[in-house]
């Protein structure tokens, strides 16, 4: 009952996770920025970033005018670090620390975040983010910020108004402040109109929390419909009345909603049902067709079918993954429907590929071994016929390859640090760079496709966010558009002969068009009307293509029937870019352009400027470890701090310290100075002291994800200056003592992909050695190694764990390490201080029991029901009088995989152990709440 109640009460105290690398940069990076009164841009030096940066802050500064009566006038100044050589393109804003990170790599599909340049449309959408918190610091929440600090304010924040409102206002900001936007995208609608039209109705709570076995969209489509909605009903200013009671906890439970009756005098389940309504009811003309039947006979998520590609009449190559299997290559017979699995796709950002005369060319993720910060996109070919799958290039940035038809050269888009996007001619066999085509005007290119073999047809994108299709020739670079310049979203292109197919957004769906000798077509795809529909590609009059659906990409195939082509004007084709629902709110918004003349001071902003950041109070659990820390962290990531107090069940001792871990360096330098509390050995002699220990280290953190696997390797060791005071009768029979230690430690993990029912990898491993050695005038070593080993089960979700552990360590008694042995589960933690020799094994069975997808309340929402059956085997060996013990047992684990509050991911669970070696004076019969290993975060 003790862990049931700590559980319940930690719940209310979750941190929120960030996706922040800490470390990263070379030492010899240095750094600028844009500073004033209201915005601080830091961005790496001497990549030409200045125009981003300008652009980023002019951006800031007049959102923070124009859109605060939405949300409210309280600013503080927040700093936006730009990071310029990841390769994933992401954005967020975070408490604790107070900053804003953008990954400045352009997507390369343009129908999911649109055509606006990059790092414009990340300050529109982030900067919400810094408003909202701005303005979020009241009452109940503002005292959960002077409790826990920042972090206490986030979490504050998040409990009392829901994800879907923070993601569909900044959404909301970035469509109504810019000529794209999400809410102007016809692809953002797919997901909500997939589920329409197969009619799956789902919960709310659901919809809110998602699942494991349906498709349910993000909480970025639900929020951007219900934010519309609320504002196109209420006016503008209903969220920021809304939000600005809901954040003081006005009604105390539930205060959101509360917010919202008060606002709208109607409930909240009714206002959000209508908010649904609304956009369903501009959806229903769509009407049923024979991919939204597919998708309704589906009991759950079949799978995606991704980019389909003819290999003979009769024959295609595509992508196939479900939450079952991870991305793999398949060739599928189209006349018996049967598929044959190629291989297993490299870790990649995303599915697409190129297929001619059986290779296949794709992009595939890799990390930098040392620097956090950097990573890779390197070019794949896979021989279709050997199977035999190798990276071409290294070290690169190449995105979309396309192979020739000779397939002797590949193009590919490079992407410099900061999103300067050139092509580049690769030799298919070396990867070598054959020629690097100019590109004058700064476009940025998307899915290239050899047209002929001095041209590539491509999707570009300009300075100011629009977009076209064109040719390019390969040896100048120049450029013949052959669409109208516009907004309207196209990409995606194939080319069959004399003719060009490539999807472009319409209306309410995304719609393939062809170009043939230059006339525009529509073409004719009956069999999906509602959604939208990808990826075209013709041989022998027969087509296939992927459309959008409520169970996965779905690949249709039809005859090609150029007679039912209609043809479209380029004023037509410009005009069918109309935002997907006519929402006048949106429709009066004054964009906010693309600003990087503004003429503000650059200077150099110092590595050490407000080093040493606390910023919150943290609790922290991992049984046996009770700990309140005071954390800290700078706006770069290079120095993490904390002082903590910590309690340990196990032993019964307190712990106070303090640690500094700098990232700024290679290796990393590790700090750390601890007072433990309160020590004793029951076993004879009895002895009780206290400690002080003082640690200089070095860490050594090294990745190489790549290929199939992830994998991560870390070194770290350390000098320690060790003191004992003894304390009550021991003080007078032992002398204190001080001496030094040196600790080392490997730590390593390799893993293979998982996809979203897997409860561990299919395969993975996992290994933790650390030794401990005094180096002076006493005697004593600790070395500990555990290792886990993940093995497929006899079903895609069912996992076999087996799990092995050794300690050694001296029993001399001159001084005892602490004691981190895995006992075998039911048994109590033994006194290892006499024991010199450990052995652990361990047998675990993971399998799924159901999927609920049922909450409570919109408090506790249940994912997954899952078992492991165990056994545990313990053998301890004492040299002394040559005996051993052996601990047995085997038992069974019930394990509830929730979200809480339809935000927090939390697994806990159920454990009953039986000891097969009985212990006198205790029950052979053990029952534990299992809380989580790391509750909290850290």
């Amino acid at each position: 009952m003790r862990k049931l109640f700590l559980f319940i009460c930690c719940l209310f105290v979750i941190s929120l996770a960030q996706s922040q690398q800490f470390g990263g940069y070379k030492p010899a990076t240095r750094w600028n920025q844009i500073n004033n009164d209201s915005i601080r841009v830091v961005f790496p030096e001497g990549l030409g970033l200045e125009k981003q940066a300008t652009d980023v802050a002019a951006t800031v500064q007049k959102l923070a005018i124009q859109t605060a009566p939405t949300i409210g006038s309280r600013l503080r100044k927040i700093s936006i670090v730009l990071h310029p050589y990841t390769t994933i393109s992401n954005a967020y804003v975070s408490l604790g620390p107070w900053r804003s990170e953008f990954y400045l790599m352009p997507p390369q599909n343009p129908f999911d975040l649109g055509t606006t340049p990059w790092s414009h449309s990340l300050a529109l959408h982030e900067f919400r983010h810094v408003q909202q918190f701005n303005n979020f610091r009241k009452g109940l929440s503002r005292v959960a910020y002077y409790l826990f600090g920042q972090e206490g304010l986030a979490l504050a924040n998040s409990a009392a108004v829901p994800n879907w409102f923070w993601e569909g206002d900044a959404v909301y900001q970035e469509t109504l402040k810019s000529q794209q936007g999400r809410g102007r995208l016809s692809a953002f609608f797919n997901d909500y109109r997939s589920l329409w039209m197969a009619n799956k109705n789902y919960s709310w709570m659901k919809l809110r929390n998602g699942s494991l076995r349906d498709f349910v969209p993000d909480h970025y489509r639900l929020g951007y419909m219900e934010v519309a909605y609320g504002r196109e009903k209420y006016g503008p200013e209903f969220w920021k009345n809304v939000t600005d009671d809901a954040v003081r906890f006005n009604g105390l439970f539930y205060p959101f909603q509360h917010a919202v009756k008060k606002y709208c005098n109607t409930s909240y389940r009714e206002f959000r049902q209508n908010a649904l309504n609304y956009f369903k009811a501009s959806s229903d003309s769509l009407g049923n067709d024979a991919v939204s039947d597919w998708a309704e006979q589906q009991k759950h998520f079949a799978g995606d079918e991704e980019f389909p590609q003819w290999v003979d009449g009769n024959t295609v190559v595509l992508v196939k993954s479900s939450y079952k299997k991870i991305p793999a290559f398949y060739l599928r017979n189209l006349t018996t429907g049967t598929d044959t699995r190629l291989q297993t796709k490299a870790i990649s950002l995303d599915n697409y590929f190129s297929y001619r005369n059986g290779r296949i060319v794709y992009a595939a993720y890799e990390a930098d071994v040392r620097w956090a910060w950097k990573d890779y996109s390197v070019v794949r070919v896979l021989d279709v016929h050997t199977g035999k799958d190798r990276a071409i290039t290294h070290l690169s940035k190449y995105f979309a390859p396309d192979i020739s038809a000779d397939g002797k050269t590949i193009v590919a888009v490079e992407v410099q640090p900061g999103g300067a996007a050139c092509l580049h001619i690769l030799d298919a066999s070396t990867g070598a760079v054959v020629k690097i085509v100019p590109n004058p005007k700064g476009l940025f290119y998307s899915h290239p496709r050899f047209y002929s073999a001095q041209t590539v047809v491509t999707a570009i994108r300009t300075n100011t966010g629009e977009n076209t299709l064109a040719l390019v020739n390969i040896n100048d670079g120049s450029i013949e558009e052959l669409l109208p310049v516009s907004r309207r979203v196209v990409g995606f292109p194939a080319v069959q002969g004399d003719t060009i197919t490539f999807t472009a957004a319409g209306h309410q769906q995304d719609q393939l068009l062809a170009l043939v000798n230059k006339q525009l077509y529509s073409v004719q795809t009956p069999a999906n009307k509602g959604t939208g529909n990808y990826q075209w590609s013709a041989m022998n009059n027969k087509a296939i293509y992927t459309a959008f659906t409520a169970a996965g990409y779905h690949l249709v195939q039809q005859p090609v029937n150029r007679e039912n082509w209609q043809p479209v004007s380029a004023e037509a084709f410009t005009q069918a870019a109309a935002t997907p629902y006519d929402l006048a709110g949106i429709q009066s918004g004054q964009p906010i352009g693309v600003d990087t003349a503004r003429p503000y001071p650059i200077s150099r902003y110092h590595k050490a400027f407000n080093l040493v950041n606390f910023h919150s109070w943290r609790p922290y659990i991992s049984d046996p470890d009770y700990s309140f820390s005071l954390i800290g962290e700078n706006v770069l990531n290079t120095l993490q701090t904390e002082v903590y107090f910590n309690y340990n069940t196990d032993e019964k001792y307190k712990e106070i310290g303090a640690t500094a871990v700098y990232g700024a360096w290679f290796p990393y330098l590790t700090l750390g100075v601890a007072e433990t509390f309160d020590r004793k050995e029951t076993d004879t002699p009895y002895r009780t002291w206290n400690e002080l220990n003082g640690r200089l280290g070095l860490q050594f953190p090294f990745t190489f994800n790549s290929g199939r696997l992830y994998r991560r390797l870390n070194i770290s060791g350390g000098i320690n200056h060790h003191q004992v005071n003894y304390t009550q009768a021991s003080k007078n029979k032992y002398a204190d003592e001080q001496f030094e230690f040196f600790d080392a430690s490997v730590s390593f993990t390799m893993q293979s992909q998982v996809a979203k029912q897997h409860i561990y990898p299919r395969f993975g491993f996992s290994l933790l050695s650390r030794y401990r050695q005094i180096v002076n005038n006493l005697s004593g070593f600790q070395w500990l190694t555990s290792a886990s080993l993940y093995l497929p089960g006899v079903a895609r979700t069912h996992n076999l764990v087996i799990t092995g552990a050794y300690q050694k360590r001296d029993t001399i008694g001159d001084y005892s390490f602490s004691n981190s042995f895995p006992i075998s589960r039911g048994y109590p933690a033994v006194n290892q201080y006499s024991i010199p020799d450990m052995y652990k094994l361990g047998f675990n069975y993971h399998f799924p029991l159901l999927y609920p997808d049922w909450g409570i309340g919109n408090i506790v929402y249940f994912q997954r029901v899952r078992g492991n059956a165990f056994y545990d085997y313990t053998y301890l060996k004492f040299y002394r009088d040559n005996r051993y013990l052996e601990f047995k047992s085997t038992g069974g684990e019930i394990y509830f995989d929730t979200k809480w509050w339809n935000e927090y991911n939390v697994s806990f669970g159920i454990r009953y152990s039986r000891m097969l070696n009985q212990l006198r004076g205790y029950d052979p019969n053990q029952w534990e709440f299992i809380l989580p290993i790391n509750l909290l975060g850290r």
